[in-house]
């Protein structure tokens, strides 16, 4: 369910309930009056403070299209919009797209930045992972299964999960092939062997890149069955969200262990390009809508994508046209409700 709410630092809420215990103490009749109510107010404050996972980890069902939430978030300490974004688990282009009217180096402090950490899941089967070019994410399906008490056994349940990550993808002329590949090595602490295109663009470079803080390959790196293409962390932060390298996927250096982890050998891994995708959520059409201009030029061609995909999944009777052409102006990358 897509839902608007304030970013609400942790130390604030602190020196809130700090406050509000105080005022509690000179009013309440009892310990017991005094507890309860801190309590209520530290568990609506968790409602509304997100955890440092919250971005990545998600509870899916089966028929789920749209996960996350979009938050407000204030500009503080001259921060730009490219820290905003690493620190949110988003990369460039997501945070840039979400804001046009701000300036993405140096926004004024108490600038209002929309966080476009909600997303509609790639139209592909819920398999291993799956990468959208267009949007430059990943995503790794998973599920697990679990018993709810051991003192009264059930039949066992299977829940379904879904993390998500934003990528650097291949620059004009290298850019990531899509299609259907494996994992076929997982690699820590890898050393980059530079390919002879690279040598030739920067011959001071040596055959072999250590592990180390020069190694653009970063701490892990997965291997696909696809030549020399990897999923890799990165010494250069800023490239994720953005068309950098040869071909390669880099993860910010803080997820990649994460993912490697999680992945085994052998997983499936899809990579697509969607700039259009649409889902429903509690009876309402949503639409997310990339810039990918390697696949649509112009709006009609983002429209013509869009009709295609809400009468393959029979809700084009749903919507209101004036929404629905509003956000493929746009191309916000989030997702926007175009029901009537």
């Amino acid at each position: 369910m897509v839902l608007e709410c304030r970013a609400v630092e942790h130390s604030a809420i602190v020196r809130q309930c700090d406050s509000a215990t105080v005022k509690l103490r000179a009013t309440a009749r009892s310990y017991q009056t005094v507890a309860l109510l801190c309590l209520l107010f530290y568990c609506s404050a968790a409602l509304i403070w997100a955890s440092p996972h919250s971005n990545t980890l998600f509870l899916i069902g089966k028929e789920s299209s749209v996960i996350g939430v979009t938050r407000e978030y204030r500009v503080k300490d001259n921060e730009s919009l490219i820290e905003i974004a690493r620190m949110f688990k988003l990369g460039y282009n997501e945070i840039v797209d979400a804001n046009p009217g701000l300036d993405p180096f140096v926004p004024k402090n108490g600038s209002s930045v929309l966080i476009p950490s909600s997303w509609i899941l790639p139209d592909s089967d819920r398999e291993g992972i799956v990468i959208n070019i267009s949007e430059m994410r990943l995503y790794y399906f998973y599920k697990k299964t679990w018993k709810e008490d051991s003192r009264k056994p059930k039949r066992p349940g299977i829940q379904y999960y879904v993390r998500t990550y934003p990528i650097g993808i291949g620059d004009d002329g290298y850019e990531t092939p899509t299609g259907r590949f494996r994992i076929i090595e997982k690699i820590k602490n890898p050393s980059w062997h530079v390919p002879e295109s690279i040598r030739k663009e920067r011959p001071e470079l040596p055959k072999v890149v250590p592990p180390g803080p020069d190694n653009p390959l970063g701490s892990h790196a997965l291997r696909l069955s696809l030549g020399s293409y990897l999923i890799h962390g990165t010494n250069r932060p800023w490239a994720v969200g953005r068309k950098v390298t040869h071909g390669c996927l880099r993860l910010y250096p803080e997820d990649i262990p994460e993912l490697f982890e999680m992945v085994p050998v052998g997983t499936q891994v899809t990579i697509v390009r969607q700039p259009v995708k649409v889902g429903l959520d509690n009876g309402r059409v949503y639409i997310e809508v990339h810039r990918d201009t390697d696949i649509f030029k112009t709006n009609d061609e983002y429209l013509n994508e869009a009709i295609r995909l809400l009468r393959k999944k029979r809700i084009i009777g749903l919507v209101n046209s004036e929404k629905l052409y509003q956000a493929i102006t746009e191309k916000k990358g989030i997702p926007v409700a175009i029901s009537e």
